[in-house]
């Protein structure tokens, strides 16, 4: 079905930050199949862990015990400071399963109509939930009558978060993202999440985080809100990085959310298999056992400091960054530079219409940040040229 305005290449193999087409011509991938190659291609790791399970066994099923995915939660619980994991195979999937934790959490309030409160320009995925959660008109359109039981309030606005919660009594949760990507890597002011948690605290609703794009390093931390002091929501969606290219997602519990299925509320045929967990399991391994995210964040330094460099002579522009999440935000629909940047054996992409969006893989060095930050500030300096003549003929 064509609902992919797919790009003219095809790549073959991959190794590190780099692709390779049919044709064996060499690309940067500053994507990451967005945010979810932190580890790069071919990682030797994951490589030997998805041979060696596939030798040994790949599904049974959920009605029966299946060790690696205890194992994974363990994990999980260690470096999240959660309690209980449900696994599926995708961020919108996860996304549901806190959905349906959130309303069920309602009912057993006795709250007939149970409201979830969501945020502007948020991106939760593509099914009639997810979808009717996530906060741009473009994404619903088509898809009405949509899910009822949301309620929309601007991004990074505490004050409008008490205001709904005022004015909404049958509110049970609050899920956003702790940075938006899709919205064009926004990211709130340093008190926001720890305003957000007391608010849910103090009103008894669930803290729900989507960290699918910002979670497993992506910001220079495991998770992003661990960034913030004394903050733990009580419903985590993961997925993305979480298997470096190998379907799985999950959502995580704590707190209040503790208890709220039971066997029989919710399910997954595939979702923890052994092979997903193994891959899963690999990758937090990996990670805590390299200096990945102090890397990260002292890079993430080095590409901001080349940006600020490089693009100092030109006006409204922005560029925000927290980790391996950085946007650039041009004051003219960029889309074009998509093409522009392939061009020039770079993989980017633009969100929300003007940010240039970068999520290179957790591996990328500095000397391969030094070449995306030239070839994407010589793209963008030729964008803003480009205008001015425009706007002056």
């Amino acid at each position: 079905m064509p609902t992919y305005g797919r790009l003219d290449v095809a790549f073959t193999k991959g190794a590190g930050v780099w692709l390779f087409d049919d044709n064996g011509d060499k690309y940067l991938d500053a994507l990451s199949g967005i945010a979810v190659c932190n580890l790069g291609h071919s990682h030797p790791n994951i490589t030997s862990a998805i041979c060696q399970q596939a030798g040994v066994l790949l599904h049974t099923s959920n009605i029966y015990q299946v060790p690696l995915q205890i194992e994974l939660a363990d994990k999980l619980a260690e470096l999240s400071g959660m309690s209980q994991t449900f696994f599926c195979n995708s961020g919108a999937e996860a996304n549901e399963a806190a959905i349906k934790i959130a309303r069920k959490y309602g009912h057993n309030k006795g709250i007939d109509k149970p409201v979830i409160i969501v945020m502007d320009g948020s991106f939760h995925g593509r099914t009639m939930a997810t979808l009717t959660a996530t906060g741009n008109p473009k994404v619903h359109a088509g898809f009405e009558p949509l899910v009822p039981g949301f309620v929309r309030i601007p991004y990074n606005d505490i004050d409008a978060l008490r205001m709904a919660i005022s004015h909404w009594p049958e509110a049970v949760a609050v899920m956003f993202e702790p940075i938006q990507g899709e919205g064009g890597i926004r990211i709130p002011a340093a008190d926001y999440l720890s305003e957000v948690r007391q608010l849910c605290t103090q009103h008894k609703i669930l803290m729900m985080l989507d960290e699918v794009q910002t979670g497993v390093g992506r910001t220079g931390a495991f998770f992003a809100y661990q960034h913030a002091d004394d903050v733990l929501p009580d419903v985590l969606m993961l997925a993305k990085g979480l298997g470096n290219g190998m379907p799985v997602g999950a959502c995580l519990i704590s707190g209040a959310a503790i208890g709220v299925l039971e066997p029989g509320n919710h399910g997954s045929t595939f979702g923890g298999n052994p092979l997903a967990c193994r891959v899963a399991m690999t990758v937090l391994k990996t990670i805590e056992s390299s200096d990945l995210l102090a890397h990260v964040s002292l890079v993430s330094a080095q590409i901001v400091s080349g940006f600020e460099d490089a693009l100092s002579g030109l006006d409204n522009i922005e560029i925000r960054c927290k980790g391996y999440m950085i946007g650039i935000e041009l004051p003219e629909d960029c889309t074009q530079l998509v093409e522009k940047a392939l061009d020039r054996n770079l993989l980017l992409n633009v969100t929300d219409g003007n940010v240039i969006r970068l999520l290179p893989p957790l591996v990328m060095t500095a000397h391969e940040a030094e070449i995306m930050v030239k070839i994407v500030s010589e793209l963008v300096i030729d964008f803003m040229k480009a205008q001015t003549i425009g706007s002056v003929a």
